[in-house]
C-alpha cells in the first residue's frame, strides 16, 4: 500500500512496537460530537478538497504528474471523512480485540452527504456484503485489484471532481493548457485566502496549537496531517516557514508518524477510522 518518495519527510513510518497495553481502551470508537455541520459564510471544505488545494500548484492549476501518491491519499481522505460524518464505522473488537487493519468497516447510515464522490463511495460501501477492511476499500476505490469484478469499485476523475467542487465554491477557475499534443483542463486558484487557511491550519496544529497528546487534537486537524503525509502533498504546507519553525514542524510529523496505530486506536477518545487509515498507509 505504502509507495516510495524521495526525501526524508514524506516516508512512512511504522510505528515501534508497543511496550504496554493502553490503559484507557474501548470496544469501538467514541461517537463524534456531532455531524459536521457549518454555519459561517466562508467556504467549508472536505479533507479531500483541503489535500488537493495542498498538492495544486496555484497558477498552473493541477497537481504534480511525479505525485504517486496523492491518488491513493484522496481515497484515504474519503474513508476518514464518512466516519466523521456518522455514515461509517470500524467494526466492534469484542473481546478477542483484532489488529486496527483487520477491522472491517460498516455503514452506520445510509442517508446521502450531498457530496457525489462521497455518496459513490457510500454507496458501495453499504451495498458490499460481506464488507472489508480500511486499506482494502482504499485499494479498490483505487482500482488496485486483479479481479475484473473488482474494477466496478473503482472511483473515477477523483481530483476532476474535486476540482470542480471547488470551481463551484469560488476557490478555483476553469482554464485549458496546451501540452505540446494535447490541451488539459486545469483549474488555477483563485482564493488565495481560502488556501493560506488549510496551509495555516496544518501549519498551527504542529506549531501554536500543537498538543503532545493527539487525543487531544482536534480529529479533523490530525487527520488533515495524516492524509497529508500520505498524499505527499504536507511539504507544500511548511514551504513558507522558517528554518526553526520548519524543524520544529517536521520533528513532530515524525512524532505522530512513530505512534503505533495499534495503540493509539485503542485509548479513550481515539478517532479508530483515522488510526485505520494511517496503519494502511504505514504498512
Amino acid at each position: 500500500m505504502a509507495t516510495a518518495h524521495g526525501g526524508t519527510l514524506v516516508q512512512r513510518h511504522r510505528g515501534a512496537a508497543a511496550t504496554a497495553a493502553a490503559s484507557h481502551s474501548a470496544d469501538h470508537d467514541p461517537e463524534p460530537a456531532e455531524d459536521e455541520t457549518y454555519d459561517d459564510k466562508e467556504a467549508k471544505l472536505t479533507l479531500l478538497e483541503e489535500i488537493l488545494l495542498l498538492g495544486l500548484k496555484d497558477q498552473e492549476g493541477y497537481t504534480s504528474f511525479w505525485n504517486d501518491c496523492i491518488s491513493s491519499g484522496l481515497r484515504g481522505c474519503i474513508m476518514v471523512e464518512l466516519s466523521l460524518r456518522k455514515r461509517v464505522e470500524l467494526e466492534q473488537t469484542g473481546q478477542r480485540r483484532k489488529s486496527v487493519l483487520n477491522r472491517k468497516v460498516n455503514c452506520k447510515n445510509s442517508s446521502p452527504v450531498g457530496d457525489s464522490l462521497m455518496d459513490e463511495a457510500l454507496k458501495h460501501l453499504k451495498e458490499t456484503q460481506p464488507t472489508d477492511t480500511v486499506g482494502n476499500w482504499i485499494e479498490l476505490f483505487c482500482g488496485e485489484t486483479w479481479n475484473p469484478y473488482n474494477l466496478r469499485y473503482q472511483l473515477h476523475n477523483v481530483r476532476e471532481r474535486l476540482a470542480k467542487n471547488l470551481v463551484e465554491k469560488g476557490v478555483l477557475t476553469t482554464s485549458k493548457q496546451n501540452f505540446w499534443l494535447f490541451d488539459m483542463t486545469t483549474h488555477p486558484l483563485v482564493d488565495q485566502t481560502i488556501k493560506q487557511r488549510v496551509v495555516k491550519k496544518v501549519q498551527d496544529s504542529l506549531l501554536s496549537r500543537w498538543q503532545n497528546d493527539p487525543h487531544r487534537m482536534d480529529r479533523r486537524q490530525l487527520a488533515l496531517i495524516f492524509l497529508a503525509h500520505a498524499s505527499d502533498v504536507l511539504e507544500n504546507a511548511f514551504a513558507p516557514l522558517s528554518d526553526e519553525d520548519y524543524e520544529v514542524a517536521t520533528r513532530r510529523v515524525r512524532e505522530l508518524l512513530d505512534r503505533d496505530p495499534e495503540v493509539e486506536a485503542l485509548k479513550a477518545n481515539a478517532h479508530g477510522m483515522t488510526w485505520a487509515v494511517a496503519a494502511a498507509f504505514s504498512k
